[in-house]
């Protein structure tokens, strides 16, 4: 934990505030009801998060990882510079380098290799798993009627949906959820447990193939951009010391920096794997979920996103002679609207902006009632039984089953349409029973067709498909598509954010081509046959309501002209996103970075807060610091990292006049584990040289780590010395206390930093040459709300 004041005084807790999280001093904030505008009235308002007060923990910051309240650190992107580091570089041999450099390019290789098979397993058992359930419930339904064939579709949906949450909820937490506000956070410098485990990588999977094949209003996007961002963690840690996988080689990507830059390629190949949009999904690594970006780091994500490519490609292939059962090429999420009048006038921009303005309307407010949702319900189910969620997650698997089974029961038969040559496509027949098709016969008589059923019936891709359709016009009525709309955006609304893996894309992209195709139909009396095609407006639709909710433009751009693979529409969908981003920006903030607010995460955006000009790096700091001599006794750095938790510690010499640098906990622990011991304080380590070297301080993997309850130092052992400058980072990042607070925050979020030094402006010798620490939590508007609640 970052450390910010003086151990055994307060805790971390009361210092280091997260937006929504209240502690007693803030009872005395509370502004007079009759003084609205008088000097009580605070004027940083706190935003509310997931974490119950009841729950909070006074030892250590906290965010919602999944479905669970977690204690959470940040990340060392931070370079140390010692003796001992540079000594590790200086060895290096121009074979290790270039032992370094190929060993990237296999990382991330393999990286592609496997996100792409994790991902065609999920699509070829989402496409298997569904397609048999909806050919039995076909053939109930014809063979015993509505209630049978209901129980059994309703059955096998909330038993799917069942198996996800328990494992979710009993067996890994963090795989809750789409996963990408916890990939956003660890990429920002959030150090959240478990998100990236191999246990959180086998529940993502499993789980997500039972929720979309459950049924439910989600998609296997997100989850799949954690899945990549999971491996890849797993194969940046550098092997396991637990079970003895780890080698010599490995050592060099034992850090935080090299294991960012492979889960930002994870998150691209995620992406990729999903829409089969290798150049989108590394503008989505770029444009949404990363914080830092490099020139070398472009090229290694671009050949990650295209071996993804390359795999998915040859599992199509093969899977085109039978042998993937139900699974064919529409498995996976391509929408082919090439071949269509794509000329535009005019005349076709008016509804094209009006699409804008209705997705970017309706994706604000969808953020906005999402929020409510989950803030109610998490707040609701946090104070009961883990066994409340799994309820949640049934109950609306039941309403979901119930909605997509009963519209389509009720609804009117329609007379298939007259088949024309050139018309329609080939093999839509009219009706079909089968898993996917453009007219499904439900249990409408022969010659009709169910409009309805096309859209409920069906799994989310291939709905999204009969959306995206083109040369169909008047498949669907108005009618239908207004139940569907409401349908469709109700329960996307209610889903998200429940206890399973549950992407946004798709349900995004369901809402929008609905009202997209809509705008189309009323298109037709307007400009006659000269209008664009209906499946080009549901196109142009989803590409607003993603725009209004998720606000991503260039890769959004990308991903659907991939999916479509129809470059002509590039100026309609660019112009449609920026308008639908302008108007959802002028309501609330886009989706994920609500969801990363309400689970608590001490994020760091790319420009600081404007108040933050009118505070100086000396008015965050509250404490001062905890400090060890250059030289310290074994006993009393045993005491202090056993009553704190800080992470860091500025090493002092000269009698406490000089900065010597700043020790880290582990690095210390690891001192103590090795005995690195000297029998006297005036010994030294450059004297005496350990038998260390700086891989025995390299960073754990995802396991617990070390701890100093678990490290037994004897009597005689306490009274002994630790060399602290052998391993303190002797050249740490300082700021003057004068500097501006908006300033600090500049250079500690665009460094990467884990810890900021202030030092005085003048030195004397009656002061200490450190002021104290800046961490992330020390720029939060909610710390800085609690220490100046008058702040204009």
């Amino acid at each position: 934990m970052e450390q910010h004041h003086q151990y055994g005084t307060e805790s971390d807790a009361d210092t280091a505030m997260s937006p929504g999280l209240i502690s007693p001093r803030d009872v005395e904030a509370v502004p007079n009801p009759r003084d609205k505008n008088g000097l009580h009235t605070p004027l940083l308002q706190r935003k509310k998060t997931l974490l119950p007060d009841a729950n909070y923990s006074v030892e250590q910051h906290q965010a919602m990882i999944g479905a669970n309240v977690s204690p959470i650190e940040s990340l060392d992107y931070e370079l140390i510079e010692n003796e001992l580091f540079r000594q590790d570089w200086r060895s290096r041999t121009k074979h290790e380098i270039l032992e370094y450099v190929f060993l990237k390019w296999t990382f991330v290789f393999l990286l592609g290799l496997l996100t792409g098979l994790v991902g065609f397993g999920i699509n070829m058992a989402v496409e298997n798993i569904a397609g048999a359930k909806f050919l039995a419930t076909t053939k109930s339904m014809s063979a015993s009627g509505f209630m049978p064939a209901f129980l059994l579709y309703a059955g096998s949906n909330v038993g799917l949906i069942l198996v996800s949450s328990l494992l979710c909820v009993y067996i890994s937490p963090a795989a809750a959820g789409s996963g990408i506000p916890e990939v956003k956070a660890y990429l920002n410098g959030v150090d959240t447990p478990n998100i990236f485990s191999l246990k959180t990588l086998f529940v993502k999977v499993f789980g997500c193939i039972c929720t979309v094949s459950g049924g439910l209003i989600v998609g296997k996007e997100g989850p799949l951009v954690h899945i990549g961002s999971c491996i890849a963690s797993l194969i940046g840690q550098g092997g396991s010391r637990k079970y003895h996988l780890t080698w010599r080689w490995l050592r060099y990507f034992k850090n935080d920096r090299d294991r960012r830059d492979l889960v930002t390629c994870g998150s691209a190949a995620g992406v990729a794997a999903a829409f089969r949009a290798p150049v989108g999904g590394v503008l989505f690594a770029l444009e949404e979920v990363t914080s830092w970006w490099r020139g070398p780091l472009l090229w290694r994500a671009f050949f990650t996103t295209a071996v993804v490519a390359v795999v998915l490609r040859t599992g199509m292939a093969w899977c085109k002679g039978g042998s993937c059962g139900l699974f064919g090429e529409g498995g996976l999420i391509i929408f082919d609207v090439e071949g269509v009048k794509s000329e535009y006038g005019l005349l076709e921009l008016f509804p094209v902006v009006v699409l804008g303005i209705i997705g970017g309307v309706l994706g604000s407010a969808f953020n906005h009632l999402n929020s409510k949702i989950v803030l109610f319900f998490g707040a609701f189910l946090n104070k009961r039984w883990r066994s409340a969620k799994v309820w949640q997650a049934c109950l609306i698997a039941l309403l979901t089953a119930s909605i997509s089974f009963g519209l389509p029961w009720f609804a009117e038969c329609r007379p298939c349409p007259e088949h024309k040559i050139g018309q329609y496509p080939i093999g839509a027949e009219c009706p079909t029973h089968g898993r996917a098709a453009n007219f499904k016969g439900f249990h409408c008589p022969d010659g009709t067709y169910n409009d309805l059923a096309n859209l409920f019936f069906n799994t989310n891709d291939d709905a999204t498909r009969n959306l995206f359709s083109t040369g169909t016009p008047g498949e669907f009525r108005k009618s239908s598509l207004l139940i569907y709309l409401g349908a469709s955006y109700f329960l996307a609304v209610i889903t998200y954010g429940i206890a399973v893996p549950s992407g946004l894309f798709v349900p995004s992209i369901l809402c929008g081509a609905t009202y997209g195709r809509l705008v189309g139909m009323l298109m037709t009396p307007i400009a006659g046959d000269d209008r664009l095609d209906e499946g080009v407006y549901a196109l142009l639709g989803a590409a607003s309501f993603l725009g209004g909710s998720m606000r991503m433009t260039v890769s959004l751009c990308i991903i659907l002209l991939e999916l479509t693979n129809n470059l002509r529409m590039l100026p309609l969908i660019m112009l449609v996103l920026l308008v639908s981003k302008t108007v959802g920006d002028s309501f609330n903030d886009a989706v994920f970075d609500i969801h990363v607010q309400l689970k608590g995460f001490p994020f760091l955006d790319a420009h600081p807060e404007p108040f933050m000009r009118h505070l100086t790096a000396r008015e965050a700091i509250k404490y001062t610091p905890v400090t060890f001599n250059a030289v310290e006794r074994v006993g009393t750095v045993v005491d202090v990292l056993t009553t704190t938790r800080h992470n860091a510690f500025p090493v002092l010499e000269e009698n406490g006049a000089v900065l010597c640098g700043l020790v880290l906990r582990y690095h210390i622990m690891v001192l103590l584990e090795k005995r690195a011991f000297l029998d006297h304080s005036d010994d030294s380590y450059i004297e005496k040289k350990p038998a260390l070297t700086s891989s025995d301080f390299a960073k754990p993997g995802s396991g617990k780590g070390m701890r100093i309850e678990y490290l037994h130092v004897t009597p005689e052992e306490r009274e002994k010395y630790l060399d602290l400058r052998f391993v303190a980072n002797t050249s740490p990042y300082t700021v003057v206390e004068t500097m501006s607070l908006a300033k600090a925050f500049t250079l500690f979020r665009q460094l990467g930093l884990r810890h900021l030094c202030v030092i005085p402006k003048k030195s004397r010798t009656e002061r200490s040459p450190i002021v104290g620490l800046l961490t992330r939590h020390d720029f939060m508007p909610g710390y800085l709300h609690e220490q100046h609640p008058l702040l204009r």
